[in-house]
């Protein structure tokens, strides 16, 4: 079973979307923000992504 995905409150910059990112799956939280900003500055759609993302996945420990 994987575990649930969750925005982080304590590493975060914007939302937390990258941080709960990092925490689920065992990632540096830096890798995982520089894909995002490469992302959003090549094709500008990662933007939107990240909006979506920051609507749907749920703050930790709510």
């Amino acid at each position: 079973m994987h575990p649930r995905l969750y925005r982080s409150r304590n590493d975060r910059y914007v939302a937390g979307v990258c941080g709960g990112l990092a925490q689920t799956y065992g990632w540096d939280p830096a890798i995982v923000r520089i894909i995002a900003l490469l992302l959003v500055l090549s094709a500008g759609s990662g933007l939107l992504v990240y909006l979506i993302l920051w609507l749907v996945i749920p703050l930790e420990g709510e």
